[in-house]
């Protein structure tokens, strides 16, 4: 939908699923839109150049997330949630939505 105004189509999954979800990391990309790492993970590295985007090591994963400091932040979130409404729902389902948990948790399991 955007590839032209972001430069590929990576940034545009990367910004959508961001919105939905606020946080993401390269290998759940990866797995969401079954694309090569390096890709997701150079686009990551460019929106973070840019300052739209910070990361943090929770653990030994890298979580990105958008940078509340970045000065254009709300008009991008607007722009973004205007755009992702008029995705079909179907794509939204498969690849931006968050994963429901389907089977019950094991009895006595910590949470």
């Amino acid at each position: 939908m955007f590839e032209g105004l972001f430069g590929n189509k990576n940034t545009e999954k990367i910004l959508f699923f961001i919105l939905v979800n606020k946080k993401c990391y390269p290998s759940e990309l990866r797995k969401r839109f079954q694309g090569p790492i390096y890709g997701f993970q150079k686009t990551l590295d460019k929106l973070e150049n840019a300052q739209i985007l910070v990361s943090f090591l929770y653990g030994k994963i890298r979580i990105y997330e958008f940078n509340p400091r970045y000065p254009f932040l709300n008009e991008i979130k607007i722009f973004l949630q205007k755009a992702y409404d008029s995705l079909p729902i179907k794509i939204k389902n498969r690849y931006y939505e968050p994963i429901i948990r389907k089977r019950p948790r094991k009895r006595n399991k910590p949470l």
